[in-house]
């Protein structure tokens, strides 16, 4: 079975790398999906003074749902079955971990998401994840 991993931050980049995996994922007999977003963790002392780690969790939960939202309505209406996760953690390492946890033959994904530089052709977390995995990287523009 063929594992990919599709990380999306509900941009209009991550839109379209959902599109390009629901035509790979159809043209495989045995594809596995595995959609995620991934959180950067709130590293102020304040914060955490003022708010319960549940409420943080929370937190963490309400913004994945929104940023996996609208991949999970696309996949949805082609009718492509996936596995989809909120993760928590410095986000390019924390995609990068999840992908060899989860023995991911490629991931797919977005040249360009919702980052504060826009700038760049490729954008920071896009970079970070090519130096970090050894596995193929398809990027959709």
């Amino acid at each position: 079975m063929k594992t990919i991993l599709l990380p999306v931050d509900g941009s209009e980049n991550s839109s379209r790398a959902v599109q390009r995996a629901i035509e790979i994922v159809k043209d495989s007999s045995d594809a596995r999906l595995l959609l995620v977003t991934a959180y950067p963790p709130i590293v102020s002392g304040n914060v955490k003074s003022f708010f319960s780690a549940e409420d943080i969790q929370s937190f963490y939960q309400d913004e994945g749902n929104k940023a996996l939202e609208p991949a999970k309505g696309i996949l949805d209406k082609a009718g492509v079955p996936y596995e989809a996760k909120v993760l928590v953690g410095p986000v390019a390492q924390t995609i990068a971990e999840y992908a060899k946890k989860n023995q991911a033959d490629t991931i797919i994904m977005g040249t360009r998401g919702l980052g504060t530089v826009t700038g760049m052709v490729l954008g920071s977390i896009t970079t970070k994840v090519l130096s970090l995995v050894d596995i193929p990287v398809l990027l959709v523009k």
